[in-house]
């Protein structure tokens, strides 16, 4: 990929780890400086515990080629956002691309009702998943549209198609994945006049740090956890999403997916780009056509 977004300015709200950490990357690898954001430094962690921090995420966006700036922010604070849309400002005077890609959910209870659930936790979750996406959204989009060909990408879990039709782990998980889906059908609508294009992606089954870490395996290995769990032959890297999303940035037809609701794995049909393996996986086709109906783990055709 050829490093076409030089010059271009984008915001990778939750780049920590997982999807942010792989699309902040890869935008850096197609030459754009990249602010990333999330509440781990490394001298502050957040309530995720883990170790990856924003200050690697830049220099992996470094040693990518592009320019990686790390800024310490807590999307459900309206007066960090603030600041942090006025520092992009002051720096860059542009925002070209925005991916909303904050979650940091650490207590979810799975297959709960609405009236099983823990009300705190549930709350949370809802504030953690929709809330910063909204205010995010309030502070940074007035820069973005300054000029024509702003892109926004909401970043979710599963396509409007499959959510419509299935049950998502549980009452709150669901409505904060649908709610994102909705967000960006809502922003492509006001984002139209000022010729701005906003979108939701989805990745498949994503092998993040924390994945990788619940199954026992690396990246190196991470075949391994199929023993246990056999569709997880689907899975696949960060970077896949990150290489969807660096696709649509450089895409001068951008506009065609305005209000859409896409994967990685569908977009990458499209714009040929390819995992760090050299496949295409398909994840949420698999998941209708394979592990949904309880067939016997098979990834033939759908990577």
């Amino acid at each position: 990929m050829q490093a076409s977004l030089a010059g271009k300015v984008a915001l990778v709200a939750g780049g920590t780890r997982g999807a942010g950490r792989g699309i902040a990357v890869q935008l850096g690898a197609a030459g754009a400086t990249v602010y990333v954001t999330g509440r781990t430094t490394r001298d502050q962690p957040s309530e995720m515990n883990r170790p990856e921090t924003i200050e690697e995420t830049a220099q992996l966006v470094e040693a990518a080629g592009g320019h990686g700036i790390a800024v310490r922010v807590d999307h459900l604070v309206p007066n960090d956002v603030r600041d942090l849309a006025a520092r992009i400002d002051d720096e860059q005077g542009a925002l070209h691309i925005l991916v909303n890609d904050i979650w940091g959910g650490t207590v979810m209870e799975w297959d709960k009702s609405v009236w099983e659930s823990s009300l705190d936790i549930g709350l949370h979750m809802l504030r953690l998943g929709v809330d910063t996406h909204a205010i995010t959204s309030h502070f940074a989009l007035p820069l973005l549209i300054r000029q024509p060909g702003g892109l926004v990408i909401e970043v979710t879990d599963g396509t409007d198609e499959y959510n419509a039709q299935n049950y998502r782990a549980s009452f709150f998980y669901d409505l904060a994945k649908a709610a994102v889906n909705r967000m960006a059908f809502l922003l492509a609508h006001d984002l139209r006049p000022y010729g701005a294009t906003a979108l939701s992606l989805t990745p498949g089954w994503l092998r993040s740090e924390a994945m990788l870490d619940e199954f026992g395996v690396t990246e190196a290995n991470w075949r391994d956890a199929t023993e246990r769990i056999p569709h997880f032959a689907i899975s696949e890297t960060p970077a896949y999403v990150g290489r969807a999303v660096a696709a649509l940035a450089q895409d001068p037809e951008v506009s065609r997916w305005n209000g859409k609701s896409l994967s990685s794995g569908e977009l990458a049909k499209v714009y040929g780009f390819t995992d760090v393996d050299g496949s295409q996986p398909d994840a949420w086709r698999y998941m209708r056509e394979v592990q949904d109906p309880d067939k016997p783990a098979d990834t033939t055709g759908y990577r």
